[in-house]
């Protein structure tokens, strides 16, 4: 078994959900379809240390460590936002901290998200996914 088969595996899922997706629009929809769906934080929860920074609208990411592995949520003002940071809950909750370090996101590029993002949009997602990779690294003992 693969160091992190858990995390390719998920990522996979996440590639079967845009198998039918052949446009951008149509890519666009499931994201902010999964956006709609996403926890909204309470205001309480929306604390400048849980602010993910470098985002278009105002974005927040909870971590813990939960028995060894990694549990994410991440909320934000903008539904695509939002579900572009489901997408990334989706593969990296529940894994383990050298999993979420060590297992890049790879679909998001073979999807042909990052290319369908404007810049400010590209640049936000990957400030998602370097401050899941700064909490799980807080993980390690």
């Amino acid at each position: 078994m693969l160091p992190f088969s858990s995390c390719l595996e998920k990522q996979q899922k996440v590639r079967d959900l845009f198998q039918a997706a052949t446009t951008a629009e149509e890519k666009y929809q499931i994201i902010i379809d999964l956006g709609k769906k996403a926890r909204r934080f309470t205001e309480q929860e929306k604390t400048e240390e849980q602010r993910v920074k470098g985002c278009q609208s105002r974005t927040f990411l909870k971590a813990e460590l939960v028995n060894g592995k990694c549990l994410f949520e991440i909320d934000s003002e903008a539904l695509i936002s939002a579900g572009l940071g489901s997408l990334l809950t989706q593969v990296y909750s529940g894994e383990s901290p050298e999993a979420v370090v060590r297992c890049p996101p790879t679909f998001l590029e073979e999807l042909g998200i990052v290319k369908s993002l404007s810049p400010s949009r590209s640049q936000g997602l990957a400030n998602m996914y370097a401050r899941m990779k700064l909490e799980a690294i807080k993980f390690f003992k």
